[in-house]
């Protein structure tokens, strides 16, 4: 199945508010009955809504679509910028990987090395819960519901207690003019807290993310160190983020 095409249906359903089924596949060149098994899969993941010969949107224009969504959408450049940002990390150190589908390639990148690591989603938690020659610190507090994330005051109070020699951050947006954002508020200030216990910051960050912007400030781009990102993200974007001192890797 076209992660493409689902991000594509995904997009459409959300900017308009509904489409049909017909709509739908001249848009993306699919068949309608390929549609229709699209549209009963992004039902299932909380995506949208089926009526009789089409679908309406359940996400609003300002919410990040649902961790398996995402999962499915480009996997193989997340995988590249994993393992860059993993690169950059030596052994010996103690890390905190954010949550998140790219985080996620990182702590799985992370697995065989000889590390010290605080993961702040289950999913990762679980990723690096067999690990060799890890020393895996898990944080208390509370799971987003689908995204599994740990957010809360028992997090917040979990990094506060550490100093970490690096921090891998995900983003819902960055650019150098509004800095690293997300969508969630409590996402954020857990974002926050492991930026403030470590020495170095890592974001990383698919092309598309380079040019957009979510509703809740995390930092400004230059309290960034570095930023891990495709090598098909935009000269302008990349060239911004350089000019606030930020080093741009790309994968």
């Amino acid at each position: 199945m076209s992660a493409d095409r689902l991000r594509q249906i995904t997009d459409a359903v959300r900017e308009s508010g509904r489409r049909s089924v017909l709509e739908l596949a001249e848009l993306t060149g699919a068949s309608e009955m390929t549609i229709r098994r699209d549209l009963e899969l992004l039902a299932e993941q909380g995506v949208l809504e089926r009526y009789r010969g089409g679908a309406r949107s359940l996400l609003l224009r300002g919410e990040e679509p649902p961790f398996a969504l995402r999962a499915q959408d480009g996997p193989e450049l997340k995988r590249r910028i994993a393992a860059e940002a993993a690169a950059l990390i030596a052994d010996g150190e103690s890390v905190v990987v954010d949550s998140g589908t790219t985080c996620l390639e990182v702590a799985r990148a992370l697995h065989h090395r000889r590390l010290t690591v605080m993961p702040l989603s289950l999913q990762a938690a679980n990723a690096l819960a067999d690990a060799p020659q890890l020393t895996l610190l898990l944080p208390g507090g509370q799971p987003r519901r689908g995204e599994l994330s740990l957010i809360g005051p028992l997090t917040e109070a979990s990094l506060a207690a550490l100093r970490f020699d690096t921090a891998i951050i995900g983003c819902c947006g960055l650019t150098a003019a509004d800095g690293l954002t997300a969508y969630d508020l409590a996402d954020a200030a857990v974002k926050r807290a492991a930026i403030a216990s470590a020495r170095r910051v890592i974001a990383v960050a698919e092309p598309a993310k380079l040019s957009r912007t979510a509703l809740a400030h995390v930092i400004p781009a230059s309290r960034l160190h570095a930023v891990v990102t495709g090598e098909d993200a935009p000269a302008e974007a990349t060239g911004a983020l350089t000019a606030e001192g930020v080093i741009v890797r790309k994968a």
